[in-house]
Order: structure tokens, then sequence, then C-alpha cells
């Protein structure tokens, strides 16, 4: 039944969390909150249709004959679920060990969700097995930034700042898509005379913008990134003093970059050589400037080094830490921030430690009441846990990974060889189609929580209305099925929050002076925050960075070609990304009405002139290929893009049936973002 007041909550969507209100009547108005300041984006206005959605899930699920996938679901009771989850762990860990049972979660749970499903699967399953979908987001920038700032919160600074700005670079960033209410900040901007500078190989609704709107191949981002500080070196442009009294590492960085002169880095980007000083010149001399990138630049098999040359720019520069100034990383995923700092990636404990920190573990392991030894070591990555043979037993929640993996042919049969998988879900998604067991889940307005925005903005979500009848929160499923298995834990959001701030505190990212009142008082409290009389943090290094020297670390970086490089059979280069009217894997996004109406199915972006080429005009189906497999989309011809890139939008099964898994050595992030692929005119050509 719905409440009887207007409600204020947050976005279900994205990393910006607009503020929103959610009236009696299920409509949906913007709220005047700091980030969104009254804007919402189509998404937004829409969310209150997937509250009561006919395709809703409303109770568990099982197969009609055990073990078998392709048998229909029936409908179960809870009880009958959690038996057969924790009768399927036990007998998977006695036969193949602790690691064998696993879990796979996403930037979209709360901070509370991410918490306690990490500390699921270390205390309870006492597995190493664990990971989440920001391993294919956000991990080559958090890898770049630890090491060289020593902290990784994406925004460094509120979004406003963005506005106040006179320079900004946006490198792999198309916010007027992704994000459509941050984009007032760079209109403002830009009526106060800021300039604007776009790197992408499409021309996107951010580009057209733009005061300049540089085009490089896929896969050539590093190569840019030293060529602009190659001449900024050349040209005077570093700032001598910032360099030598807050950074490390730059006669290395300087050496490095001796040899991307600009008309090498035009023939290796094709990017003109006179773009190349232009974009220099302005973020040198036009500031306060800012770099900005998101995952075009990052989403490659060198995407940490990517992300390292560019914060080698702002630093050589002097940008970070100076007022209206610097580096920053877009986070796409609504809790894409919060959910990679308590504990779901493989390598961390809450807080932003590391599961190989002895001092990290003791402390954790005293929080949660176990000895620092119980607790497992690192697990492996997601796309090497998906892959791994060991893997018996997977539970996944808030994560589509049968769309949104690279070479999601291949994960699809993995999840098919499991012995056991389970999928929480509040629809049947492509990868609950695969799973043994569904789990019905509350969905954002049903739930308590916080989550953290782009700019480290803790937020609260606040529940408007019940779950269904026979509905439960991820956050009791995972209370149920740790008692089963021998540990008594909390499903109250407030009382795991409330240890989350004692697991946190002292952490990279210390939330220790965070409580539910402060966010509801402050519109949001900035991390890091260690008691609570402490302000919070909107901004960082201005000062000093919090590394053992209290200086940036700069390190030397050199392109290498992506993995997979364009050849006589896969000709062109596929670059994958968002559009405006959907979210993700397009989960909950495809159902809206309005939104689909808008953009039905997924369409492949040509240049006239390679059309040309293959007899393919608007509108034809193309079918497009890879070294691992096909897929079928509908020709949009624009000259906006280069001729030798076919750009596809991953929210609709098809895009990651070709995109390459060839990881990051550093970070483990997929080759999302360059892959060689062949394109024909499908054998239906332009039938509808």
């Amino acid at each position: 039944m719905w409440g009887v007041t207007a409600t204020d909550t947050h976005c279900p969507y994205c990393a910006l969390q607009c503020g929103m209100t959610l009236t009696p009547e299920r409509k949906l108005e913007p709220r005047d909150f700091p980030v969104n300041k009254g804007g919402l984006c189509a998404k937004g206005f829409t969310a209150a249709e997937l509250l009561d959605h006919p395709d809703r899930l409303l109770t568990p699920l099982v197969r009609t004959e055990p073990g078998d996938r392709t048998s229909p679901f029936r409908e179960a009771t809870w009880d009958e679920t959690f038996d057969l989850i924790v009768e399927q762990i036990e007998k998977a860990q006695r036969t193949y060990g602790r690691d064998s049972a696993g879990a796979f979660g996403g930037g979209g749970l709360t901070n509370e969700k991410a918490y306690a499903l990490g500390k699921f699967v270390r205390v309870s399953l006492k597995s190493a097995s664990i990971d989440y979908n920001g391993r294919f987001c956000m991990s080559s920038a958090a890898t770049a930034a630890n090491r060289t700032l020593g902290i990784d919160r994406g925004l460094p600074f509120p979004l406003e700042d963005v506005a106040r700005a006179r320079t900004v670079l946006l490198a792999g960033a198309n916010p007027a898509d992704a994000m459509p209410p941050s984009m007032q900040y760079l209109d403002a901007g830009r009526e106060d005379g800021a300039r604007h500078i776009v790197v992408d190989p499409r021309r996107t609704a951010t580009a057209a913008g733009a005061h300049l709107h540089l085009q490089p191949l896929p896969g050539t981002d590093l190569a840019l990134a030293n060529g602009l500080l190659h001449i900024a070196i050349r040209e005077g442009y570093v700032d001598e003093d910032y360099v030598r009294d807050r950074t490390t590492g730059f006669d290395a960085v300087r050496s490095a970059c001796n040899s991307y002169w600009p008309d090498r880095v035009e023939r290796m980007t094709g990017v003109p050589e006179n773009r190349l000083r232009e974009t220099v010149r302005l973020i040198a001399t036009q500031g306060p400037a800012m770099i900005l990138t998101a995952r075009g630049a990052e989403q490659h098999s060198n995407g940490t080094d990517t992300a390292q040359a560019y914060l080698n720019l702002a630093l050589a520069l002097g940008l970070v830490g100076r007022p209206f100034s610097g580096y920053g990383t877009i986070t796409g995923q609504g809790n894409g921030q919060g959910g990679r700092e308590h504990g779901q990636k493989a390598d961390q404990l809450p807080g932003y430690r590391k599961l190989d920190d002895p001092a990290a573990r003791a402390h954790v392991a005293s929080v949660w009441g176990v000895d620092p030894d119980e607790l497992p070591g690192p697990g492996k990555s997601a796309y090497e846990m998906l892959t791994d043979d060991a893997l018996r037993v997977l539970i996944v929640l808030a994560s589509n990974i049968a769309v949104s993996a690279p070479h999601s042919n291949h994960i699809r049969r993995k999840l098919r060889a499991l012995d056991f998988l389970v999928v929480s879900d509040i629809f049947l998604s492509e990868t609950a189609e695969l799973a043994d067991v569904v789990l019905p889940t509350a969905q954002w307005a049903e739930e308590e929580g916080t989550m953290t925005n782009l700019e480290g903005r803790v937020i609260r979500r606040r529940r408007a209305l019940p779950p269904p009848p026979g509905v439960r929160t991820d956050l009791e499923m995972l209370a149920e099925l740790s008692r089963r298995l021998g540990r008594e834990e909390s499903s109250d959001p407030r009382t795991v929050f409330e240890e989350l701030r004692r697991a946190s505190a002292g952490g990279i990212a210390d939330y220790a002076g965070i409580t539910y009142e402060r966010i509801e008082k402050e519109d949001g409290v900035f991390w890091p925050c260690p008691t609570e009389d402490h302000p919070g943090t909107p901004r960082l290094f201005e000062h000093s960075f919090p590394t053992k020297d209290g200086r940036a670390a700069m390190r030397a970086v050199v392109h290498r070609d992506p993995a997979e490089m364009p050849d006589q059979a896969f000709p062109y280069v596929l670059t994958t990304g968002r559009n405006m009217q959907q979210y993700q894997s397009g989960n909950q996004t495809r159902r809206v009405r309005t939104l689909t109406a808008a953009l039905p199915e997924a369409r492949a972006e040509i240049h006239p002139d390679l059309a040309r080429r293959h007899g393919i005009a608007d509108g034809d189906l193309v079918e497009l290929r890879s070294r691992r497999g096909t897929a079928v989309l509908r020709a949009r011809l624009t000259d906006g893009i280069r001729p030798d890139t076919v750009f596809a939008p991953f929210h609709w099964p098809g895009a990651n049936a070709l995109t390459d898994p060839a990881l990051d050595p550093h970070s483990r992030m997929p080759a999302f973002k360059a892959c060689a692929v062949a394109i024909t005119r499908h054998e239906r050509g332009a039938e509808t």
C-alpha cells in the first residue's frame, strides 16, 4: 500500500543520484538537491513505472526439474529456496573447497548491501570468490588514482565546481546522454565564457557543444595524452614549482614523453597537430582548468596507464588541488563510488582497505568478531572469476552479466556450466533466465540505505513504500542465508550502516563521522569524514595528498596498441557506449514504455563512406562480426563518427558478444572500447 505523504529520495539510476520526491500518486517530481538543482532526465522521470510493472518478480522461482535449466520455472517458498541454496553451497564447498562458492555484486547496491555482501562471502562462506560489475566500469581510473593520488574518489570536488572552470577537457565522456542533468554545469560554464574540449571518436551531443572536438582512433587515448604533455613540456607550460613541491617522478615522465612529438601523435591518433597544440594552450593558459576522464578513455587493456597519462598532464600543469581545477573521473553507476569502497571487490575490505594488508585485516576482523587469519586472501577479478572452472556455485546481485560482460557468449556458457546459479533481481533478466533459483528483491523506493554519488557525497535513499507481499530485501536474504550457515547478521539498514562506519574508520574511505541524521540535515556528507564533528571533505588535495610523503606520485607510461588490431578479415574498430534513453544492460529501462518508444532497438552508428563501401543504407540491418561472435543491429548513418569506426550501444544483448575480454594488467578491466570487427549488410537488408 502506498504511503500517504510524499517521500524525498533519489533517482535509482546513474551516479548523479539526483534528488526527487515520490508522491502518493506515484508521481516523481525533481527536487532542488545540490546535484541536480531541480532537473531530471527521462529515465529519472519514468522510474516509478517500474514499481508496479507487470514483469515484476513477486515470488521465488526454482526449476521444475532440479538441475535441469531447460525446464520451466515454478513458484517456490522462501524456506524451500533457502534450503536449496544452502544445500548447494555446502555440497560444493565440501567437494571443491571454500572458494567454489561465491558472489557477484553490482555498483547499484546500496553501501549497506555492498558491505553486507562482502562480509557474507568472507565470513559466512569463508570464500575469496567475490567481485562485482564495477570491475567493468571504474577499476582502471580507480587504480590510477590510488597509486598516484593515494585515494580514489571519482570527483575530488563538488560537481558545481565544473561551472567555475574556464577550460574543461572531457576525455571519453558523454554526459549529455549518460547523465543529462549534469550538463547544466557545463552549460553554465560556457555561458560564462568557458571553453570545453571533448575527446571522443564520435560527435556526441556533448562534443557538439564543445569549442574543440578531438576524434582519435579508439585505443589511442594514451598516445594522445602523452602527446599533450610532450607539447606542454616543449612549450614551457609545466608548473615547475608545483611539480617540485607537490609531486614525485616527473623526470621519468618527461623522458617517457620525449618521443610523442605532435606529428607522430597525429599519425597514431588521427587528431591534427594544430588541435593538439590548441588543446594544450587552452588548458595551460585559460584557467582554472579541469581534466575529466570516463569510460571511453579507460575501458581498454591499457586503461590504467591512460588514466595515469591524463593524471600526469594535470599534475604537470599544476591543476590538482587548486580552486575549480584539477583531475577527476566520472563515475557511471548509481553507487559506483560507494560500491567500490566497502568490500565487494576481490581485493578489498571496507573503507577501501586492502585485503592483503595485515593491519586492515586485523581492524575489520575485530569489527566482525572473527580471527584475522580466518579471512580469505584476495580473490580473482570479475572476468577471471566468472570464467574459472573452480567456481561451482554463484550468487548474483544487482548485475545482468549475461548482457554486460565482455565476450558475453562465453560468459553465458560459463554460467550454464555452473553447478548452481542464484540470481536476485526485480525482473527476469537475461542472467536470471539462466539460473537455478531466482529471488525477487525490493526496489529503490522500497528500501532504506545510503548511496555515494560521483562527488563522494553520501546520500540517503528513503523508503517510500513497503515491498510487495512475498518480496524481501537483499539484506534480509543475506542475513537469512548467513543464519542458516551458522552466522547471525542484521538485516536492518541502519544497524548495518553503523557497523560499516566502524569498519571503515581510519581507512581511505572513512565514513566514521557520517550518520543518517547528518545526511538528512546536510544534503549529504562528503567522505572522508572521520568524526561526527568533522565537516566532511568536499574538496581534496588542497594542501597535500594522502600518500606516505604527501606528494602525488607521477608515473611514466608508454602507449601500446590495443590487444586486438584491425586486419584484413576484421578491418574496422568497434567501440561501445551509452544512449540517453537506456541504462546499463537495459533490464529496467527496456521495460519502460516511454523510453523504448523513443529508442526501441540498438542502432549501430556508421559513417556514410563506410556504409557506401558495403552497400548499406540508413535503417538497414547490419551484421557486425568479431573473432568472438556476431550481432545484428539497425544501421544509423552519421558523419559524426570516424569512417574506420563503428559504435554500438551496450544496453541490449549483442554488442558484448563482440567485445574483447583482454584485461588491463593493473586493474583487470576488460577492453570494451576497442576490438576489430567486420561489417556486412544483413541478408534481411532493410526489413523491419
